[in-house]
């Protein structure tokens, strides 16, 4: 039996294992994990029965796209490595992957969380956009299709803005830092809104605005930022921490830019609102300035002394044509009035001719001259003088002088021959 040392068993284990476990996939759940200011990881992954501890240099570390947590179960590639001098061996692991779904994917919510726990995607912090900027700044490539798209949707729907591209890469490892640096760079040049972005691809070709620097950077900016990446169905970290997320480069120029056709139309029917509601205005106005007017004209001492001769007039009129109506009524009455007149004339003379008559006979009658003639006598029926011819056989009369009154029978009446 060969007689070894340590250090020369160590070393023919670590020449047996190395060589037998060149390049493993081994399965497992984190143990426990160590990220080392060196930059190297130091990990263990266990199952049921045992564990094995792993480690990972700082070279393949930095293109791990998620963070090894405790808990996760994980697939690790790599080989068996031995420090011989403590006869201890370990996985040296090359490239991690989450067991049952990419890496990418795990990166992808483990970020997304970290970064809604430090409040990046709250809506109270998110920038309002200006309705018409004038200085935008395109933070894409410069040789891409989406910065062509952009320009001729800018030029299309409002020229007046001024366009600044900030030329960086979309892709590829250094992508993240370029779009960070670029943002900072635009924040800085007083523009009223930064879009950054590119064209569609595939995750991996994408991935640079799904990483901590960009999100980041558009966290700091002071500038509005509006996340233009991919197309409608790709949704990334830059996406939740923009301002506003667009679908697509094109579609973001549409959403920040007002449409000028949009707005001309706009203000022709402004204009013509203004001209309809101006006219309006001054037709009350007129209306008003007229009533005015006449309300003045009204109210003046020589409207007043028109309105008096006016009624003076009126009046005048009104009582002539009712003096005329009147005359031509009397004119009509007037013959019958005359002829009335007449009758009650002759009625009254008559009856005056007939009182006249009858005093002069009292007044004759009572005459004391003719009262005491020898041999006259009154004579009288009932009380009233009466003519002697009147007298009818057998009738009572009286006969009376200044003396003597006498009553007597008629007994014969004849004429004097």
């Amino acid at each position: 039996m060969q007689l070894m040392s340590v250090s020369s068993l160590n070393e023919k284990i670590k020449s047996l294992l190395e060589a037998t476990f060149l390049h493993i996939r081994v399965e497992g759940e984190i143990a426990s994990v160590t990220y080392h200011s060196s930059g190297h990881i130091y990990f263990s992954v266990k199952d049921e029965r045992s564990s094995l501890r792993c480690v990972m240099w700082r070279s393949n570390a930095s293109r791990l796209k998620f963070r090894l947590e405790k808990g996760e179960h994980i697939v690790l590639e790599g080989s068996i490595g031995v420090y011989t001098p403590r006869g201890e061996y370990q996985l040296i692991a090359v490239h991690v992957e989450p067991y049952g779904r990419g890496a990418l994917a795990l990166a992808f919510e483990q970020l997304k969380k970290k970064l809604e726990a430090q409040g990046y995607f709250a809506q109270e912090r998110k920038k309002s956009l200006p309705k018409f900027p004038r200085h935008i700044v395109l933070v894409t490539a410069a040789g891409g299709a989406a910065l062509q798209d952009m320009l001729k949707v800018a030029a299309k729907r409002w020229p007046l803005a001024r366009i600044t591209v900030v030329d960086v890469l979309v892709q590829g490892e250094a992508a993240a830092a370029e779009i960070a640096r670029g943002i900072a760079v635009a924040d800085r040049l007083g523009a009223d809104l930064i879009v950054t972005g590119r064209g569609g691809g595939s995750v991996e070709d994408l991935w640079a605005f799904n990483e901590e620097l960009v999100a980041d950077a558009i966290f700091a900016a002071k500038t509005p930022v509006v996340s233009a990446v991919g197309h409608e169905v790709d949704t990334l970290i830059s996406d939740f921490v923009a301002d506003l997320r667009a679908p697509t480069p094109s579609a973001a120029m549409e959403m920040v830019l007002p449409d000028r056709n949009e707005l001309l139309w706009s203000l022709d029917e402004t204009m013509e609102g203004i001209r309809r509601r101006t006219a309006e205005i001054l037709h009350r106005k007129e209306e008003a300035l007229l009533r005015e007017r006449e309300a003045m004209r009204r109210a003046s001492v020589l409207a007043r002394l028109q309105r008096i001769s006016e009624s003076f007039e009126r009046l005048g009129r009104e009582y002539s044509d009712v003096m005329h109506y009147r005359l031509s009524r009397f004119e009509v009455e007037l013959p019958s009035l005359r002829e009335r007149m007449r009758e009650s004339e002759h009625r009254v003379l008559e009856r005056k001719e007939s009182t006249l008559r009858g005093l002069s006979e009292q007044a004759r009658r009572l005459d004391p001259r003719l009262r005491s003639r020898e041999g006259w006598a009154e004579l009288t029926r009932e009380g009233r003088r009466i003519a002697l011819e009147s007298l009818k056989e057998g009738e009572t009369f009286e006969l009376s002088d200044a003396r003597v009154k006498v009553t007597a029978t008629c007994l014969k009446k004849a004429p004097l021959r």
